[in-house]
């Protein structure tokens, strides 16, 4: 069985990784989704003491925070459920803009809650700053909702310092959730020593790579065009080259402990601090439980010490989002 941590100083506690649920109703090809092996995934993640589980109303949209209140039915006193608010949709459910508007806030918890079948939300993050509404503002709104009983704790997603700062003097922030993994440093220099200055828990997402530190990409090309990978910059071409061959240094050390790559990079990122709890996902059983067993691999200085150095950004290539995405991020 996982252990557990806390998250923030607020005394939100978790356990060591969670599971991110979006890859079951969004973001890859529809014909890799299948709801009845995703409930079965979350059900074994329970087994295994999985209790944090990440969705958000973008995913699907809507549907994911659907899916996940049918695989813990019964079992909600058990878990803590993270969801996510902060885009707006256009009629065919696409990403059309951000609305961090306190009236806006209001509504789509009041939506969230009754997909998930629940009272409270555990964890509420903005999902992306809406840069025509203060912070301040916006997670005032949050607030009220923690005074109502109707959220529980509050987090943040892809924002810089001056925001986090800002937003935590309106009301205090339990975690961050941010792209961040051996193949992903970028929150190092400023956000993770203010994270830690002020509390705050620190959610990786990708903490595999999207898939480089496991060694099981693909080409762009080789995605269907409903996949976010078939416009991923790392994946295309030169970029791609030279992505695999960094990521070698990996599978290299794995193949020395005995585990698997994905292993190695989620006991790198565990290894970095009890603050810090990722959330890989995954909508199938099998690589669940190897993600679960990532817990019991033991990492000495040598080792992080090498890995720190193997995967310095200077060696990844490509930016990490196309330039619509990267327009979302907050830094």
């Amino acid at each position: 069985m996982l252990s557990t941590r806390k998250l923030g100083n607020r005394g939100l506690t978790v356990s060591e990784i969670g599971l991110g649920c979006m890859g079951m109703s969004f973001a890859y090809g529809p014909g890799e989704r299948d709801d009845n092996e995703s409930i079965r995934t979350i059900e074994r993640a329970l087994e295994l003491g999985i209790t944090f589980f990440d969705t958000a109303e973008a995913y699907g949209p809507y549907t994911n925070e659907e899916l996940l209140a049918r695989a813990l039915a019964g079992k909600r006193d058990r878990v803590v459920i993270a969801t996510k608010f902060g885009f707006t949709f256009d009629a065919n459910g696409a990403v059309n803009g951000t609305n961090g508007k306190p009236a806006h806030v209001r509504e789509a918890v009041e939506g969230s809650l009754k997909r998930l079948q629940t009272d409270r939300i555990d964890l509420l993050y903005q999902h992306r700053l809406d840069p025509q509404v203060p912070v301040e503002e916006t997670v005032g709104a949050m607030a009220q909702l923690v005074i109502e009983g109707k959220v529980r704790y509050l987090g943040l997603s892809e924002v810089g310092v001056s925001t986090i700062r800002r937003a935590n003097a309106t009301h205090p922030i339990a975690a961050l959730q941010s792209e961040y993994s051996l193949w992903e440093r970028n929150l190092e220099p400023e956000i993770i020593p203010a994270l830690r200055e002020l509390g705050i828990g620190l959610v990786p997402f990708a903490p595999l790579g999207r898939g480089f530190l496991t060694g099981t990409v693909k080409r762009a090309e080789e995605y269907p065009a409903g996949d976010y990978r078939h416009t991923d910059p790392r994946y295309m071409g030169e970029n791609f080259d030279a992505n695999m061959r960094a990521a070698s240094v990996v599978r290299l050390l794995a193949t020395k402990k005995g585990c698997t790559p994905g292993q190695i990079a989620l006991a790198w990122l565990l290894h970095k601090g009890d603050d810090v709890v990722p959330i890989p996902g995954t909508k199938h059983v099998q690589y669940l439980e190897e993600n679960a067993g990532a817990a019991g691999v033991e990492l000495d200085a040598e080792e992080m010490a090498e890995l720190d150095t193997a995967l310095t950004a200077d060696k990844i290539s490509g930016p990490r989002y196309n330039e619509r995405q990267a327009a979302l991020i907050n830094r």
